[in-house]
């Protein structure tokens, strides 16, 4: 079936339903209103979300937004401040693992650097507010989108019908299939490295404290999480794991997975144990040539993929979503084409520098701290001896982490467009 191009100027398709497409959504629909007609497309919306054990650092900018959006109201019940954060450098078998840098979790008087957050929550709350604002929500994907001559671009869903719209959003992940098709390159690599996620339960409350082990297959986290479960007391880790052994780990039978986490997890907390299977993906660098093609944007993964080290990865996908709502929102007020190539670049410039710096600060940790290397070790830990004691660079350091150093979007500051 092929749709009437009737106000086909103000609509744009999200291709991709995860947390940057919908927050994408829900900004533009705010600010445009009932003028324009935003439809988000993924399979995924059809019944039920899946449980996952995944949780994400929400930086300050990015909790802005979502608060200015009227999302975190309803997901903060669910969040837990970071009130600290600790990083230690040893190998798995040491019993004691001095610390070599700590942070105070605010940016500012009672304003935490992030809150940690549980995907079902967070998404949750974002498919409350896109329906409460009239976003078209659609269990469906977009199977292709063809730009024409005129100023519209053909959307193909993959239940057959056809619709014209001035703007295609691709926030269908890092292997894009609209990404592919618009011919737009990729540069990244993979590394040996996976990442294992679960859910830990514990005896001792987390206190908020955020703890970094770099251990020689890779970086351990150990993010506070809200009360809850068989101990009284959660927290998400995230385990990087060289990717030969990951199979081995998760084949394990409970009592011995756990004993393995134990070993990486430590003592601090008291008893711990699984509340949640883990799960493993592979771990990649990527970005893309390009941010846009002819009437169409790339959001989120589908434009870049950084390690997990410094948990940055949706933080890089909420600032997309502040750039590019702010340059069609701006665009749309002046009654301009809100797909238009002017468009588009303001959103690639706004974007592509600080993503790709990101990209590079954090492969360069991984390879830094990745490793067994008796001199890396003794310059990496003098390294963050002297940051320890240079109170201004830590500071600079968490503003860096909240997403309020530098050029900010009005979203991210917490104000409307």
């Amino acid at each position: 079936m092929v749709q009437s191009p009737e106000n086909a100027s103000q609509r744009i398709v999200i291709a991709g339903g995860g947390v940057a497409g919908l927050t994408l959504a829900v900004a533009l629909k705010q600010a445009l209103g009932e003028s324009f007609c935003v439809i988000v497309a993924d399979p995924a919306l059809a019944g039920p979300a899946r449980a996952d054990s995944r949780a994400y650092a929400v930086a300050a900018a990015a909790r802005n937004m979502l608060e200015a959006l009227g999302v975190w109201r309803l997901a903060e019940t669910a969040a837990t401040p970071m009130t600290e954060m600790v990083i230690t450098d040893s190998r798995t078998p040491d019993l004691v693992r001095p610390v070599f840098l700590s942070f105070d979790g605010e940016v500012e008087p009672g304003q935490p650097f992030a809150h940690m957050v549980e995907n079902g929550a967070l998404m949750a709350a974002l498919l409350q507010v896109s329906r409460a604002n009239g976003v078209e929500l659609r269990a469906e994907g977009v199977r292709s989108g063809a730009a024409d001559e005129g100023d519209m671009t053909a959307v193909s869903f993959a239940g057959g019908e056809r619709l014209d719209c001035a703007l295609l959003v691709a926030a269908d992940g890092a292997r894009s299939k609209l990404r592919e098709q618009a011919g737009i390159g990729w540069v990244g690599w993979s590394y040996p490295q996976s990442g294992i996620v679960a859910t830990i339960g514990h005896e001792r409350p987390h206190e908020g404290r955020a703890v970094e082990h770099f251990l020689p297959s890779g970086p351990f986290a150990i993010l506070p999480l809200a009360d809850g479960g068989k101990l009284g007391h959660r927290s998400s880790i995230v385990w990087t794991e060289a990717s030969e052994n990951v199979a081995a780990l998760l084949a394990l039978d409970e009592s011995d997975l756990l004993l393995e986490v134990e070993r990486r997890f430590g003592l601090e907390l008291g008893e711990i144990t699984m509340e949640s299977r883990p799960g493993a993906h592979p771990l990649s660098f990527g970005v893309a040539r390009r941010f846009v093609g002819e009437r169409l944007a790339l959001l989120g993964d589908a434009a870049h993929v950084i390690h997990p080290i410094a948990g940055q990865g949706l933080n890089l996908g909420l600032k997309d979503v502040a750039a590019l709502a702010e340059a069609i929102v701006d665009a749309a007020r002046l009654g301009l084409d809100v797909g238009g190539a002017d468009v588009l670049e303001a959103y690639e410039k706004a974007r592509r520098f600080d993503t790709v710096a990101m990209g590079v600060v954090t492969d360069g940790l991984n390879r830094l701290f990745s490793n067994d290397s008796t001199p890396l070790r003794l310059a990496r830990d003098l390294g963050l001896g002297l940051v320890e004691r240079m109170p201004g660079l830590k500071r600079l350091f968490i503003r860096e982490a909240a997403g309020l150093a530098g050029s900010t979007p009005r979203l991210l500051k917490g104000e409307m467009l």
